[in-house]
C-alpha cells in the first residue's frame, strides 16, 4: 500500500474517534502518523523519537498494551492514554496510541494574581481566558487577573462540559455566551454577558458549532 494511501486510511480511521482523543502511531523507533485533537495536542511530529517514558515507549518494550495516566514531564502537559501494538507475520511492527486529556483536578477555583495580591474565583464565575504578550488573562463576571497556566494548561484543569477553545488565545465558557453573530469566512464572534466580545477562529469554528449544536 502507498504510503499516501495509508496516511489517507489513518485519516478516516481518527474520524471514528471523538474529538477529544488525539491519535498517534508509530514504528518501532519513531512515530509515523500523528492527529492532534482539538482537546489534547502533545505536538508530536512523523519523524519524533519515542520517548522513554511514554505509553508508546513501554507498549514496544513490553509487547503488550498498556493504559495508562502520564505525568506533564514527558510532553509538557498531563495525559491519559492507551497504547496497542501490532504484529505483522509475529514480528513487532509498531503501535497504535489514543491520547485522552487528563481529568479534572479536584479544584473548584481558579486563583487569579491582580495587583493588590491574589483572588479565588469559582469556576462557574470565570467567562473566558485570553493568551496575550505571553501571559494567561482569566476574565470574571468582576474581576480580570493572571495565572500561571498556559491555556493548554487550562484545558486540563477546567470542566469540559462548559469550558471550550475557540481560539488559539482564547478559551470560553458557554454559560456566559450571550449571543452568536457570523463573521467573514465561516468564524463567529461571541457576545459575553459581560459585554466583551471573544472571536472563534476558523480552525475551531466546526469543532465549535458541533459542541453547542448549530
Amino acid at each position: 500500500m502507498e504510503s499516501i494511501t495509508v496516511v489517507s486510511l489513518l485519516d478516516v480511521i481518527s474520524e471514528l474517534f471523538s474529538e477529544e482523543i488525539s491519535i498517534a502511531v508509530s514504528n518501532t523507533s519513531q512515530y509515523i502518523y500523528y492527529r492532534p485533537s482539538k482537546r489534547i495536542d502533545l505536538k508530536i511530529r512523523p519523524g519524533d523519537p519515542l520517548k522513554e517514558g511514554t505509553i508508546a515507549y513501554k507498549a514496544i518494550y513490553s509487547r503488550q498494551k498498556v493504559s495508562e495516566f502520564i505525568n506533564r514531564e514527558v510532553f509538557g502537559v498531563p495525559y491519559h492514554g492507551m497504547a496497542v501494538p501490532f504484529f505483522h507475520e509475529g514480528r513487532l511492527e509498531g503501535c497504535v496510541t489514543a491520547i485522552f486529556p487528563s481529568l479534572t483536578s479536584g479544584k473548584l477555583v481558579v486563583t487569579l494574581k491582580t495587583d493588590d495580591g491574589w483572588i479565588p474565583v469559582p469556576f462557574s464565575q470565570v467567562v473566558y481566558l485570553e493568551a496575550k504578550d505571553k501571559r494567561t488573562y482569566v476574565h470574571t463576571q468582576e474581576h480580570c487577573g493572571t495565572h500561571k497556566y498556559s491555556l493548554q494548561e487550562f484545558e486540563f484543569v477546567l470542566p469540559k462540559d462548559y469550558f471550550i477553545r475557540c481560539h488559539r488565545s482564547y478559551i470560553v465558557n458557554v454559560n456566559h455566551i450571550k449571543e452568536i453573530f457570523p463573521d467573514s469566512h465561516s468564524t463567529f464572534i461571541l457576545a459575553m454577558d459581560t459585554g466583551d466580545r471573544v472571536p472563534v477562529s476558523q480552525s475551531y469554528s466546526s469543532y465549535f458549532r458541533r459542541l453547542l449544536g448549530f
